[in-house]
């Protein structure tokens, strides 16, 4: 059995980790980030894809592949949490699992960051936790894809 694929998509700015805003998102570098994800798959049986643009429109391109090909979705979208309802939008044609993801909790930092756009089409939102995050959202598609295969392997044997 091959390891399911997952893509860790992440919005603008988040290449910049480990020398954007040390004090709200931390040390750890965006490359640290991507070797912490590869790694939890590993453990997780997932094949991860880890990546990062500034671009909304090359972020769509990414959501529609994922839907397209029913790829489960942890993805940060940063600043487009917001604002971006052509991320929404995308979004909410998913055909597999989808994860929100923030690093710091956006609930108790600036007003014009409580409200996301993404969360009513997401199947949850792991967010405050540092990249501990990015850790809980695979763990949480591992076990949704698991819970998907017994009940496939469920119906098909009765």
């Amino acid at each position: 059995m091959t390891a399911d694929r997952v893509l860790v998509l992440n919005g603008p700015n988040l290449r910049r980790l480990g020398t954007r805003e040390p004090d709200v998102y931390g040390s750890t570098t965006f490359d640290d980030l991507v070797a912490l994800c590869r790694d939890t798959g590993r453990r997780l049986d997932l094949h991860v894809e880890v990546r990062q643009t500034d671009d909304e429109a090359e972020l769509v391109r990414w959501v529609h592949e994922a839907a397209d090909e029913r790829l489960p979705i942890v993805l940060n979208p940063a600043a487009f949490t917001h604002y971006s309802y052509a991320l929404r939008d995308a979004l909410a044609q998913r055909t597999a699992p989808l994860v929100e993801v923030h690093i710091s909790n956006p609930a108790a930092r600036e007003e014009f960051r409580h409200t996301s756009v993404v969360a009513g089409v997401a199947t949850g939102t792991i967010a405050g936790f540092g990249m501990m995050s990015y850790v809980l959202a695979l763990q949480a598609v591992a076990e949704i894809l698991a819970e998907q295969a017994a009940e496939r392997a469920g119906a098909a044997g009765g």
